[in-house]
């Protein structure tokens, strides 16, 4: 830390490896609100010991931006495209662009999307708004429909600002409150309770994100695997089929385009061109490796209909964190696994194996993580079953400060949470299903082995039986569960 001090006036539970950063502030399009967020929000910064830089260079992290609510940015001038020519610097570090709306404008949006949303195809007219590319009004309608008019308001948002990670500021002649925008859908809140507390709150949400790295620098290891002993697994036509009954079962939401949201020629390195539904991936014995879906930010992924070539072999983590070690199969296309390819493989670490009986057939006698099979995606469960389900919590900071998809820290928070599980390590456990909740993100879901059923059986019989309730809407902050009159565990989250 260069003898710096982290000051961090909260008494709220903090992650343990947030880290100071450098920022500079590139103000765009402002208003007298903007002006006074951002003059608070580089103090703050400044006083819990980050670093202020008159100029972006290549150690910065963060660039502070601005823009007005519903004045598109020309792509030529967003830094999201431009801060590398713009600037003269080597990469496109963290934009964060400040955007005021006004409370009449927040409110009526909101009710405006809240009424079109109910129409089940899109209305063109309905969505004719200035600075969006053809097809963000599909983008905008598809995202509303499942998460409700605050995402709708996101993606219109982000779409105007040519900015994925906004902060969105609520209020008059002060501000009242601000929502956090990122590429997956978040909009946790920060309340401006008092003005200290509110920018204390933003300044930690804005250093959790940044405190983590990506762990996708996956690397190929072995030899090639033959196509003989790829056909000879199970575990690649299983996740074909259970691909088809999750499709069945809309588990999945449709892939986000960057270029769906905002006319641009090419996207930035800073961010990719598209992001994944979510993934999935479970264990195959012959192979002694972990079959995942291939990632979705490479090439459009449909994950309700997966063919072999959208499969990747996970067989261990990388010494150094970064990312997970996959072999290839020859005579095919490998591509790499979806992003969340460590946190599916590094749960397994905290987690005990088991040895396979007789009632496995050909596979009896060979060893496997007690986990078969997991399940991630941008969904959440409203209601459980205790009898045959289990919720295991995250560690308190991750309800309160929100990491993200593909990091080194949702990795951790997965891997302790499933680690404390009852189920996965007393194999006298009835409860065949584990699952947590990833707050402005999603869900992840395990599955233990039964004898008699494939892959992610046990997983679509509860959702059809109701002893899985998934949901569309995703906590933001704080959650748990609380027991009904009919005995099942049903959400709590805070508004």
């Amino acid at each position: 830390m260069n003898g710096w001090q982290l000051h961090i006036p909260t008494d709220k539970p903090i992650h343990s490896w947030l880290k100071p950063i450098h920022f500079a502030s590139v103000p765009g399009a402002t208003t007298p609100l903007l002006d006074e967020v951002m003059t608070n929000l580089i103090a703050h910064l400044d006083q819990q010991g980050h670093r202020i830089q008159d100029q972006p260079t290549a150690e910065t992290d963060l660039i502070l931006t601005t823009a007005r609510f519903g004045e598109p940015v020309e792509w030529r001038k967003a830094l999201l495209f431009s801060a590398r020519r713009r600037l003269q610097i080597a990469r496109t570090p963290t934009i964060l662009t400040l955007v005021h709306i006004t409370r009449a404008q927040f409110e009526e949006k909101l009710a405006y999307f809240a009424d079109i949303l109910q129409k089940e195809e899109v209305d063109p007219h309905d969505y004719d708004f200035p600075g969006l590319a053809p097809g963000a009004r599909v983008v905008l309608h598809e995202q509303g429909r499942r998460g409700g008019a605050i995402l709708a308001l996101e993606r219109l948002v982000q779409a105007q600002s040519k900015s994925i990670r906004v902060l969105l500021i609520v209020g008059d002649s002060y501000p009242e409150e601000a929502y956090h925008f990122d590429l997956v859908g978040a909009y946790p809140r920060s309340k401006a309770a008092s003005p200290d507390g509110f920018y204390a709150d933003i300044v930690l949400r804005i250093v959790t994100a940044l405190s983590t790295r990506e762990v996708t620098k996956h690397e190929v290891v072995g030899d090639l695997i033959s196509q003989t002993l790829w056909q000879s697994a199970i575990a690649p036509e299983a996740m074909c089929n259970a691909s088809v009954e999750l499709g069945k079962r809309q588990f999945f939401t449709n892939m986000v385009q960057i270029t769906d949201l905002v006319a641009v020629p090419a996207v930035s390195d800073a961010v990719s061109s598209q992001y994944s539904e979510g993934c999935f991936a479970t264990w195959d014995t012959t192979l002694n490796a972990l079959i995942a879906t291939v990632t979705g930010s490479a090439r459009p992924v449909n994950k309700g209909n997966l063919t072999e070539r959208d499969l990747a072999i996970i067989v261990g983590l990388r010494s150094d964190g970064m990312g997970a070690q996959v072999r290839h199969v020859a005579e095919r296309q490998n591509d790499p696994p979806s992003s969340e390819a460590v946190e599916m493989m590094d749960m397994d670490t905290a987690l005990p194996t088991i040895r396979l009986d007789a009632a496995w057939g050909s596979e009896a006698g060979r060893r496997a993580p007690v986990v078969r099979s997991k399940l991630h995606g941008h969904r959440s469960i409203s209601a459980y079953d205790p009898a045959f389900v289990e919720f295991v919590p995250l560690d308190a900071p991750y309800y309160h400060y929100l990491v993200s998809c593909a990091t080194e820290a949702q990795a951790q928070g997965i891997k302790g949470a499933f680690g404390r599980s009852e189920a996965l390590h007393n194999p006298d456990d009835p409860r065949q299903i584990v699952f947590t909740i990833l707050p402005g993100h999603g869900l992840m879901l395990a599955e233990k082995w039964k004898a008699g059923t494939v892959p992610f059986q046990i997983l679509w019989e509860a959702m059809d039986s109701g002893a899985l309730q998934i949901q569309d809407t995703i906590p933001q902050g704080p959650m748990g569960y609380v027991p009904d009159a009919d005995g099942m565990m049903v959400v709590q989250a805070e508004k």
